[in-house]
């Protein structure tokens, strides 16, 4: 890239914003109003890149629901928004990310749920013996989280359920992350959530950059926006 080439990317806004942050000039960032994910994304991939450690950066929404389940009506989503088709070992990796996030953010402990058609090993197939490798491997690299799956989602929101089709786990019944097998899965329930149960959708929100760079849907109203910044000057405060 040549100085002139530079100058002219810089003057994009989140390219702006993003050189902000590395040069300790701003500690996050929020974009995507108008602004599509890939535009987002890039400037932070390319100038701030992943956090010490972290092999995968994912997505997660904040749901706040209506309801008795998670920790008084609010879950954790993830993926929802940017990995499209993950394979076991990220998808173990987005369930790790996922509980540190959700610990760095509320008062309960997190407990997470791998999703899928099936309810330990149930029900055969492809997507379901992913579930199953992931939920290994999370376990294995991460053996002090409460995590279990492959899960149902009734299993994992309703005990009643959850103790008839998995006895043994503490999992069912007790989820605050949902962890969707897929992009599809994902993203379509976190909008069936936000639509049938008329709840608050925050995100989706980064977790495994350096530094805090969130992206918004455009279809985002202004609480949406507040709430994202909000979420953003917590991980500010964490990083």
């Amino acid at each position: 890239m040549t100085p002139e080439q530079a100058y002219e990317q810089v003057a994009d806004a989140t390219y702006f914003g993003t050189m902000m942050i590395k040069c300790g000039d701003a500690d996050g960032l929020v974009s995507g109003a108008c602004h599509s994910t890939a535009n987002t994304l890039r400037p932070a991939l390319q100038i701030l890149k992943t956090a010490p450690g972290t092999k995968l950066v994912s997505s997660f929404f904040i749901m706040c629901t209506p309801t008795e389940y998670g920790e008084e009506g609010t879950l954790l989503f993830a993926d929802c928004g940017l990995n499209i088709a993950p394979d076991a070992d990220q998808l173990s990796e987005i369930a790790i990310s996922s509980a540190a996030t959700w610990k760095s953010l509320m008062s309960d402990e997190p407990v997470v749920a791998m999703l899928s058609y099936s309810t330990m090993g149930s029900a055969g197939g492809d997507t379901a013996e992913k579930v199953q490798e992931a939920t290994r491997l999370a376990k294995e690299k991460a053996p002090e989280l409460a995590l279990d799956g492959d899960l149902q989602l009734d299993a994992a929101l309703e005990a009643s359920v959850g103790l008839l089709k998995a006895p043994d786990s503490k999992v069912p019944g007790n989820a605050n992350i949902l962890v969707f097998p897929d992009l599809g899965a994902g993203n379509i329930g976190y909008k069936l959530v936000q639509r049938f149960a008329k709840a608050e959708a925050y995100g989706p929100v980064l977790q495994g950059i350096a530094r805090p760079v969130n992206d918004l849907s455009r279809g985002c109203s202004a609480e949406d926006i507040v709430g994202v910044v909000a979420i953003t000057a917590v991980q500010a405060q964490m990083a």
